[in-house]
């Protein structure tokens, strides 16, 4: 006849195997974080008569995980840094002399690659109770059963992170496509006596949302802008390609530059509804006139180099951005008559971020240095690429740098 001790002894190797297989099978039917919590919370406190339980896991960084049979804030001081880190095996809380465990009985450090992600804080232990009670032999049984659960929170964290890692890596893709549909064929722009356009363009790993145009909109009348909206992402991508679109659809309406703003405007603000922005500058240039009109809607400064003079004008005049205000409190048009042969550079603020191995910016100060001489804006361009490395993998890229150049003669 088995002694009762080995009864006990077999009844308790049923009840580990037992709770093992329901941890298990929690785990392979996907539980959520807070039902694995509630499974090994009754297995503590109802199955083992632990009377109180605090569990402090580290997930990016260290919190209350389970908190049961916790009279008042008397777990509130713990720090899991001074307190707990330094324990490396099962401890009892009163060979510490750390006041602050005190009303706990033991600590249970949990590893994985030996690295501790979670401690265990128990008390009250009722050997009285119906049940196997939680004694010293049975702490490392605790032990692994919280291994288990914690390491399979730990690989669920992981896995959502890749998850959701992976979506945001097809949602990049998708919007850096759509982006590109945005950039115009350069071999179309116009190259003749009045006027040679060319533009450089350098996508970032990010999507940063730049745009440009340039179409012939009359006989002697050429349009043009460069446009950034704020963040990134497929939203972003969106909103510019809803403002591609609307900016081709008023084209062919003979509106003035600022009734185009104000109409950009509002459709800006019914697709983004006030989450996101454009920066634009926008232009036209008569030939004939030799009159360059434009207005800055919150963008980067556009440089304008007089060949003759040798002096670079700011083309500052506009608004507020695109979107940023329900109502465009002013628009001002800048009007600029072009009597020398010029050069205009249009750009979006990849390339004034720009900065040198001191964390100093240098983009525009390189632009002004390349651009200060009466060679081609596609010369200037390559001057451009050597002296700032404008090239994929530069680390110093944070950015798309778009710039559209215009050389008028």
């Amino acid at each position: 006849m088995a002694s009762k001790s080995s009864i006990r002894r077999l009844k308790f190797c049923n009840f580990k195997l037992e709770a093992l297989l329901e941890i298990t099978n929690a785990i392979n039917s996907n539980y959520t974080v807070k039902e694995l919590l509630s499974t090994y919370e009754q297995i503590l406190l109802q199955d083992l008569n632990i009377g109180k339980v605090i569990v402090f896991a580290f997930s990016e960084e260290w919190k209350i995980m389970l908190k049961s049979g916790i009279k008042g804030n008397e777990h509130s001081d713990i720090v899991v840094k001074d307190d707990l880190l330094q324990h490396e095996d099962i401890t009892t809380t009163s060979s510490t002399g750390n006041k602050k465990l005190l009303t706990y009985d033991f600590i249970i450090p949990v590893f994985h690659d030996k690295k501790p992600i979670a401690y265990v804080l128990f008390g009250d232990l009722d050997e009285e109770k119906e049940g196997v009670s939680p004694t010293i032999k049975h702490l490392h049984f605790i032990q692994t059963l919280t291994n288990v659960i914690f390491v399979a929170l730990e690989n669920k964290r992981m896995y959502e992170d890749s998850i959701q890692q992976e979506r945001m890596k097809k949602e990049m893709e998708l919007a850096s496509k759509m982006q590109s549909m945005l950039v115009p064929d350069t071999s179309l722009f116009p190259k003749n006596k009045d006027i040679f356009v060319d533009s450089f363009y350098l996508p970032h790993f990010d999507v940063g949302g730049d745009y440009y145009e340039f179409e012939k909109i009359s006989e002697n009348e050429y349009f043009f802008c460069v446009a950034d909206v704020s963040g990134k992402g497929i939203s972003a991508a969106l909103l510019m390609s809803n403002f591609q679109a609307s900016l081709k659809a008023y084209l062919n309406t003979n509106l003035t530059l600022p009734e185009l703003v104000q109409r950009l405007n509002i459709r800006v603000i019914d697709s983004a509804q006030g989450e996101k922005f454009i920066t634009v500058f926008v232009g036209s240039y008569n030939t004939e006139k030799r009159e360059l009109k434009y207005i800055n809607a919150g963008h980067n400064p556009p440089f304008l180099y007089d060949k003759i003079n040798k002096k670079i004008t700011e083309l500052k005049d506009g608004c507020p951005g695109i979107g940023m205000l329900d109502e465009i409190p002013f628009i001002n048009e800048g009007i600029i008559k072009i009597p020398n042969p010029s050069k205009l550079f249009c750009f979006t603020d990849g390339l004034v971020e720009l900065e040198n191995e001191k964390e100093e910016e240098i983009g525009l100060e390189e632009l002004e240095n390349c651009i200060s001489n009466k060679k081609s804006v596609g010369e200037n361009f390559k001057c451009l690429q050597k002296r700032l490395n404008l090239k994929k993998g530069n680390p110093a890229l944070f950015d798309d740098i778009t710039i559209l150049g215009l050389d008028i003669f």
